[in-house]
């Protein structure tokens, strides 16, 4: 008797599973912006989390500081950029968001210019935290 109790508890949460699988959007359906976040959001993670591993081991801090590295992660920021948000302002006519994320763009390429003292790191994560402002400014103007 209690065994069968016992499995009558875990059919409401295989429901709720089955419904949260059958609402959720593939990524396929996601917008430009939200991949594009993200996307900001790894970059942020990856910035947090090379500066706390390079900092406890000091030997091999030349890894990831090659510059072709964060090079091409700004080429591929400044493509996403230009399809999303230029593709917003033909979609809703607001320029804003477009600014915004140019702004956090020219930031994250000003850090590339940084001496990799720390102040980089800085300025690049602010740099994503605007560009990714921009992206979700853009995402909320199109709705």
């Amino acid at each position: 008797m209690t065994q069968v109790a016992n499995h009558s508890h875990a059919w409401p949460r295989f429901g709720a599973l089955v419904r949260a699988a059958r609402d959720s959007r593939p990524l396929t359906a996601l917008s430009g912006d939200q991949l594009a976040m993200g996307l900001s959001g790894l970059c942020l993670v990856h910035c947090l989390a090379s500066t706390v591993f390079f900092a406890s081991i000091a030997s091999v801090g030349g890894a990831l500081l090659n510059p072709v590295f964060h090079e091409v992660g700004l080429i591929i920021a400044i493509g996403f950029a230009l399809i999303t948000l230029v593709s917003g302002v033909l979609s809703h006519g607001y320029m804003m968001p477009f600014g915004v994320g140019c702004f956090g763009l020219g930031m994250m390429a000003g850090a590339l210019s940084r001496p990799h003292d720390g102040s980089e790191i800085l300025a690049t994560m602010i740099g994503v935290a605007v560009v990714a402002l921009g992206h979700d400014l853009n995402r909320r103007a199109r709705n």
